[in-house]
C-alpha cells in the first residue's frame, strides 16, 4: 500500500481540498447543515477506499445522493414538526439502514447487474438532480428565507392551528384518551398552546410549502421583491470565480479559491452577510439516539426509501469506478466496492454524516495528482478531518451565499448534456397523440418531470417500469418477425414433400419457427382462420420452437381448445423438451393433446395419417 506512498499523498491532500467546499454546500442544501456534509467526507472517504474495491476512487458526498437525501430530510422533519433534534434519530436511523443494505448488495453479488439500469433512466434523473439543485439554491442566493418572511409566514397561522390541534388529537388516541368521553382533557392541552408555539408551526408549514422545485417556484415572485443584494453578489461572485479561474488555470480547484476569496473579502470587510449554521469544535460524537429514541415500526415507511438511496449510491459508485478503470487501465470489484461503499456510509450515519458515493471529479482529481491505491482516498478523509478539528470556528463563518453559487455550478455542471443533445437525432418509434417521439426521450422526460416537481425515488421506479416494458414491446416485436406463427401461407418442409397429394384437403399442416411468447400469441391465435373448411386434422410442427413462456402456453391452450369444439384432431410433431414441460405443468398433454398423438418426427406422423385419414373425395 505504501509502494506509491509520494502520489497518495499529493493524490489525497488534493481530492480533500477539493471535497471540502462540495461537503459543506451538500450538507447545507440536506437541511442537516454543513457539519453533517463535513462528516459524511471524512467517514465515507475513509472507509471507502479502505473497503472498497476500487483503488483510486474518493468517494464523499455527491449532487445526486444529497439530492434525494434532502428529499427524505424534508418527508421527515414535516411528520416532526420541522424539529430537527427530534427527526434526526430517524433520519440517520434510514441512512444507516441504506449503507447496511449497500453491504447487502455487495454480499449477494448484485454489483455486476447495476449496469442493466437503461441509460434514459440514469440520465433523466441527473438532468433532474441539477435542476432540483439549480432551482432551490435560487432562494439563498438571492438571500430569501420563507420562515423569515413574516408576512408569509402569517398565511399559514390557521393552518399551523389545525395542525396542532391535530396532534394532540393523536397524542390522546395514542394514550388511549376518548375524545368525546374526555373533551376537558382536550381543551386543557389546547390552551396550552402559546402564541409562540403557534408561530413555530406557521415557520415549520412556510418552510414545507417553499421546498422543493414546485416550493421556489411558488414564492419565487415574492423572494425576487426581497432581495438581498449583498447576499447575491457574494453568491454571483462565487459563480464568476469559479468558471473564471478554470480559464487561468486548472491546477488549483476553482471552487476552492472561489470559497476563500469570497468568504476572506466578506468576513475581511466586515460585511453584514449572512454565515452558515455553526460547525462543532472537536471529533465527530456517535450518535446513539439512533439506537434508543425510535421504534423499529417508525422505521417501516422508509424501508422502500433507503433501498433507492442504497441502490442510487451503487450506481453512482460503480459508474465513478469505471472511469476509474479507464483512466488507470485497472479492474474494479463491483461488489466489494459496495460493501465499502456500504460500511463507510453506515458508519458516516451513526456520526451525523450525509450519505454518499464515489465522485468522480475527485476520483479524477486524485488520480490526475498521483493517486494509485486506496491510501489516496483514506487520507483525503485524513485531511478533511484535520481541518474540521483546526479551521472549524473558521469555516462557521462562510458566508451561506457562496455555498449557494457553489452549489449552482453544481447542477449546471450534473445535468446530463449528453442525453439532452441527442434528443432530436435518437429514432422515433412512438407515437403519443399527434406527435412522434423516441422510445428514450419518453423515459427521459418521465423520470425528469417526475423526479424535478413530485419524487425523486418513485420517478425512478416508474421510469424503470416504463423502460421495461419498452425493451420488452422490442425485444417481443423483433422476435415476433423471426417467429414464423403468422397467419401467412403455409410452405412444405423438407420432409413434407412427399406428403400424400389427396390428404391436403384433409390435413392442415402449422409451422412454428422460433419462441411462441407474449410479442407472438396474438398471431398464433388467428390459427383457426387458416385452417382450410375442408381439414378435420390438424398438425402442428414444434420442432423448431424452442421456447414457450406462460402468455404463450395459455394462448396454445385456447387454441387447442377451440380445435376441440370444432372436432378437429390435433397432432404434435417435434416438441422440444422445454414446451412439453410448461404444457405437462397445466395437463394440456394429456388432457388435450393425447400421448399417442405426438409424434418424435414427421415420418412416424404422416405413418398415423397415412392409416387413420381418409379422403373425404373418394
Amino acid at each position: 500500500m505504501f509502494k506509491h506512498f509520494k502520489g497518495d499523498l499529493f493524490g489525497g491532500i488534493t481530492a480533500g481540498i477539493v471535497a471540502l467546499p462540495l461537503a459543506l454546500a451538500f450538507g447545507v442544501s440536506s437541511g442537516l447543515g454543513p457539519s453533517a456534509g463535513l462528516y459524511g467526507a471524512i467517514f465515507i472517504s475513509f472507509f471507502a477506499a479502505l473497503f472498497g474495491g476500487t483503488n483510486t476512487q474518493i468517494s464523499g458526498p455527491t449532487a445526486p445522493m444529497t439530492a434525494v437525501s434532502m428529499v427524505i430530510i424534508g418527508g421527515i422533519l414535516a411528520v416532526h414538526d420541522g424539529d430537527v433534534n427530534k427527526a434526526l434519530p430517524i433520519i440517520l436511523a434510514v441512512f444507516l439502514l441504506s449503507g447496511l443494505m449497500q453491504i447487502g448488495l455487495g454480499l449477494i453479488g448484485l454489483g455486476k447487474y447495476i449496469k442493466y439500469i437503461p441509460y434514459p433512466v440514469v440520465s433523466g434523473f441527473m438532468t433532474a438532480i441539477g435542476v432540483i439543485i439549480l432551482v432551490t439554491q435560487i432562494l439563498p442566493a438571492v438571500g430569501y428565507y420563507p420562515k423569515e418572511d413574516t408576512e408569509y409566514v402569517n398565511q399559514f397561522k390557521a393552518a399551523a392551528e389545525e395542525e396542532i390541534l391535530e396532534n394532540i388529537l393523536k397524542e390522546e388516541a395514542g394514550e388511549g384518551i376518548l375524545v368525546l368521553e374526555d373533551f376537558e382533557e382536550t381543551i386543557r392541552r389546547a390552551n396550552q398552546i402559546t402564541p409562540e408555539d403557534m408561530q413555530k408551526e406557521a415557520k415549520t408549514l412556510a418552510a414545507k410549502d417553499a421546498s422543493g422545485v414546485v416550493g421556489t417556484i411558488k414564492v419565487l415572485p415574492r423572494a425576487l421583491q426581497n432581495i438581498e443584494w449583498l447576499e447575491l453578489g457574494l453568491a454571483l461572485a462565487t459563480i464568476f470565480i469559479i468558471y473564471g479561474f478554470k480559464r487561468i488555470t486548472t491546477a488549483v480547484p476553482s471552487t476552492l479559491v472561489a470559497l476563500i476569496v469570497v468568504s476572506g473579502l466578506a468576513y475581511g470587510l466586515g460585511w453584514d452577510y449572512r454565515p452558515i449554521e455553526k460547525i462543532p469544535e472537536g471529533l465527530p460524537i456517535l450518535q446513539m439516539d439512533i439506537f434508543t429514541q425510535f421504534k423499529l415500526s417508525s422505521l417501516t415507511p422508509y424501508i422502500f426509501t433507503a433501498l433507492t438511496l442504497s441502490l442510487l449510491g451503487a450506481i453512482d459508485s460503480l459508474l465513478t469506478s469505471v472511469v476509474a478503470d479507464n483512466m488507470t487501465q485497472t479492474k474494479h470489484k463491483p461488489n466489494k466496492e459496495l460493501v465499502g461503499q456500504g460500511i463507510g456510509n453506515s458508519i458516516a450515519a451513526v456520526f451525523g454524516g450525509i450519505p454518499g458515493a464515489g465522485a468522480t471529479i475527485r476520483t479524477v482529481v486524485n488520480i490526475n495528482s498521483g493517486g494509485k491505491t486506496r491510501l489516496s482516498g483514506m487520507i483525503a478523509g485524513l485531511l478533511l478531518l484535520v481541518i474540521l478539528l483546526a479551521l472549524g470556528p473558521v469555516a462557521s463563518q462562510i458566508p451561506a451565499a457562496v455555498l449557494a453559487g457553489i452549489l449552482v455550478t453544481v447542477g449546471i455542471g450534473v445535468m446530463d448534456y449528453k442525453g439532452l443533445k441527442a434528443i432530436p437525432y435518437l429514432p422515433k418509434d412512438m407515437k403519443v397523440g399527434p406527435i412522434k417521439l423516441s422510445s428514450e426521450v419518453i423515459v427521459m422526460l418521465v423520470v425528469l418531470v417526475l423526479s424535478s416537481v413530485w419524487n425523486l425515488v418513485y420517478a425512478v421506479g416508474i421510469g424503470l417500469v416504463i423502460a421495461s416494458l419498452m425493451f420488452m414491446k422490442k425485444i417481443g416485436d423483433l422476435t415476433a418477425t423471426r417467429s414464423d406463427v403468422k397467419p401467412l401461407k403455409e410452405q412444405p418442409w423438407a420432409d413434407e414433400k412427399d406428403f400424400p397429394q389427396k390428404l391436403r384437403e384433409e390435413v392442415f399442416i402449422k409451422h412454428i419457427k422460433g419462441p411462441l411468447f407474449f410479442g407472438s400469441t396474438s398471431d398464433f391465435q388467428q390459427l383457426a382462420e387458416q385452417i382450410p373448411p375442408t381439414a378435420s386434422n390438424v398438425v402442428i410442427r414444434m420442432d423448431r420452437m424452442q421456447y414457450m413462456d406462460q402468455s404463450g402456453l395459455y394462448a396454445m391452450e385456447d387454441v387447442l381448445q377451440d380445435l376441440r369444439k370444432k372436432d378437429i384432431h390435433v397432432m404434435l410433431v417435434g416438441i422440444l423438451d422445454q414446451p412439453k414441460y410448461m404444457m405437462e405443468r397445466i395437463d394440456i398433454i394429456p388432457d388435450l393433446i393425447p400421448r399417442e398423438n405426438i409424434f418424435e418426427d414427421f415420418d412416424s406422423c404422416l405413418v398415423w395419417i397415412q392409416e387413420n385419414v381418409k379422403d373425404m373425395d373418394t
